[in-house]
């Protein structure tokens, strides 16, 4: 447990205790932790995920895509990653960074894989032409956008929502760290929405779909609980955006897919019909 007296020694070594919950599936290196094959459907996309903010990214992006008429199909597969899914060899052959989302594109002569949930939406939108705009400042503007966000995330994952939903024990020098550092961030994305719809000020795009399930959950309350801490409420903008993106009817379908938790859960999607079989939580 955290020690307000605490030295940190010359050398660190781990200590599994101090973990909290999630000790279990923290660990201080990389690599597989058991042999374990990865199914494979019958779509050019197998996507490895859960429906955490970045897991939501990738869905909504094949979602849209397919909204939009591409040939986008694809097989979505739940990795549980507090049961340790994300160190299986096979997922680690796709990521090996153990992190969820991870694609494997079957579309070519040859699976090329694609992790990390910017490098998805990029590689989405390359391949099928949607969702960026070709040239120009509005395609700088985006690419902009999405790195803001792969960012600033960190900032109000890890560290916000660490220091203030999940540590064993509440830091209060953490946590006025990371809650100015989120609200400049929530300021930061107001200000621009104030001055165009959407973040590239010319269309939606992986810009919007990147930076919605994390900071579009946190304006209309949806994650940690921190709705009343952060006073969200104050950004206006940012609420209109998040509302404009959570009506389309691809946000719609993408924000529950691999979700098995909540009010709609669809852990696996191998096809549109899928989506008549939602669990009601």
């Amino acid at each position: 447990m955290a020690d307000a007296d605490y030295t940190p020694p010359k050398v660190w070594t781990w200590n599994k205790e101090n973990g909290g919950q999630f000790a279990s599936i923290n660990r201080p290196i990389a690599g597989p932790t058991h042999d374990k094959d990865l199914p494979v459907g019958v779509h050019p996309f197998q996507l490895y995920s859960l429906a955490t903010p970045n897991g939501v990214k990738a869905t909504v992006m094949l979602e849209e895509l397919l909204e939009a008429g591409h040939a986008a199909e694809y097989d979505a597969w739940l990795i549980s990653i507090r049961n340790g899914d994300q160190f299986g060899s096979g997922f680690v052959d796709v990521n090996p960074n153990s992190k969820i989302p991870a694609l494997l594109d079957r579309s070519g002569p040859e699976p090329v894989r694609v992790f990390e949930s910017g490098s998805i939406l990029l590689h989405l939108a390359e391949k099928f032409g949607a969702f960026l705009p070709k040239a120009g400042a509005a395609r700088t503007e985006t690419l902009n956008w999405l790195f803001w966000q792969m960012g600033s995330a960190p900032y109000l994952g890890g560290g916000f929502g660490h220091f203030y939903a999940y540590a064993p024990t509440k830091i209060e020098y953490a946590i006025d760290r990371f809650a100015m550092e989120a609200k400049r961030q929530m300021d930061v994305l107001d200000r621009r929405l104030g001055e165009t719809e959407y973040l590239n000020g010319e269309s939606y795009s992986i810009a919007d779909i990147a930076i919605w399930p994390w900071y579009g959950a946190l304006a209309k309350g949806l994650v940690y609980e921190a709705a009343e801490f952060l006073s969200v409420h104050e950004y206006k903008n940012v609420i209109r955006w998040t509302d404009a993106i959570a009506a389309r009817p691809a946000v719609k379908r993408g924000r529950i897919v691999n979700r098995n938790w909540g009010e709609e859960q669809l852990p696996e999607r191998h096809a549109a019909s899928d989506f008549e079989k939602v669990v009601k939580g």
